[in-house]
């Protein structure tokens, strides 16, 4: 998913606690299935900052190529501006986008 075309709010806001818990029944519950769709899409973002920032190791540097690469710095700051992982978990949640299933049972929720 491209994290960075989405217009989450990063600021803080009050959540209504209700409505979460009438997705699963449990507001515990609904908080373990963000928390998770969070690391999962930590991990993510991890994985693809890494991938881009490969192209900017070299075998052989410099003092002066540490720090006048603008490039990478640009990268670094655009990730910075990102969304955390916690409010695109909770988005995705709130919008139905997320699947989970309990037990025998399953709920889905896309």
């Amino acid at each position: 998913m491209d994290y960075k075309k989405l217009k989450i709010e990063t600021t803080a806001v009050t959540r209504n606690l209700f409505a979460l818990e009438n997705e699963t029944g449990s507001i515990y519950e609904s908080i373990m299935i963000i928390s998770k769709r969070a690391n999962q899409i930590a991990m993510e973002i991890k994985e693809d900052l890494q991938r881009e920032s490969e192209q900017f190791t070299s075998v052989i540097d410099n003092l002066e190529e540490v720090f006048e690469n603008r490039e990478q710095i640009e990268l670094a700051k655009m990730y910075e501006s990102l969304p955390k992982a916690t409010l695109i978990a909770l988005n995705e949640f709130q919008n139905r986008k997320v699947y989970h299933r309990r037990g025998m049972g399953s709920q889905n929720i896309q």
